[in-house]
């Protein structure tokens, strides 16, 4: 026993440890605060958190499941990279590859496609749940918006996501989503208050496809934005997400 003691000490004493940790363990008020904003990742989340906000029955715990699936669509997206070529030529042989050759290829797929789902469904609650709890009045009106546009890039996410297949019902349901984006107003070509220089050639089902038509320009660009552009914005807006509610004071509760 004291030598697993003096060999602690040891470690905990050398100036490696007090580099990477600079604040010991005793448990204090003041220490543990000390350790969560003296650390990269613990500083996100405040120090103190009220008592009502680590209920199951207030948070339903939504915005945590919604992160740890954008988690899990980020590791094995990155896994099915590996096997999946965005070309016509390649893009549905590599799926079936995947799906019947390649060791865990199934599992590994469905991971990724049912916590996109699990992604979509737990967003809803979650922007439910600030709802029903007034978790959207001052002062978090910036969050709010913030958690708006990242439910919308959720939808975004698996929209461009349902084309990379490159199967019957991908290749359909795309094109309809798209041709249904030129009515948008003012930059669908066929939508309401929209500018005559806006055109089928320059609107906003054009900068999707990359051509009027669903071919091999829109499958490279739908897998760029669905693998790296969006993941990219949604990554930096859930990191400002998860600082303002530090900032506004933790998670919201009933006045």
């Amino acid at each position: 026993m004291a030598f697993w003691q003096n060999l602690k000490d040891s470690i905990t004493g050398s100036q490696v440890w007090k580099s990477m940790f600079r604040h010991d363990y005793k448990d204090t008020r003041r220490n543990r605060a000390l350790q969560i904003l003296n650390n990269v990742f613990l500083h996100l989340h405040p120090v103190s958190v009220a008592r009502h906000a680590t209920k199951i029955r207030f948070t339903w715990c939504m915005g945590g499941i919604t992160f740890l699936m954008f988690l899990i669509c980020t590791v094995t997206g990155v896994l099915l990279m590996f096997y999946y070529r965005p070309t016509p030529e390649y893009a549905y042989k590599d799926i079936t590859h995947l799906a019947f050759d390649v060791s865990f290829g199934p599992l590994l797929r469905n991971m990724h496609r049912w916590a996109a789902h699990g992604m979509v469904i737990a967003i809803w609650l979650h922007m439910l749940r600030v709802f029903m709890t007034g978790s959207y009045k001052k002062p978090r009106e910036f969050n709010w918006g913030v958690g708006v546009v990242l439910l919308v890039l959720t939808l975004f996410l698996s929209f461009t996501g349902y084309l990379l297949p490159w199967d019957q019902l991908a290749y359909w349901a795309v094109t309809v989503g798209t041709t249904m984006a030129k009515s948008h107003p003012g930059i669908g070509a066929e939508g309401p208050l929209t500018p005559e220089f806006v055109t089928q050639a320059n609107d906003i089902r054009f900068v999707l496809l990359g051509g009027t038509t669903v071919g091999e320009v829109a499958l490279l660009r739908f897998y760029v934005l669905h693998c790296i552009f969006v993941p990219l914005i949604a990554s930096v807006l859930m990191a400002v997400h998860f600082w303002r509610v530090r900032k506004d004071g933790g998670i919201s509760g009933p006045m």
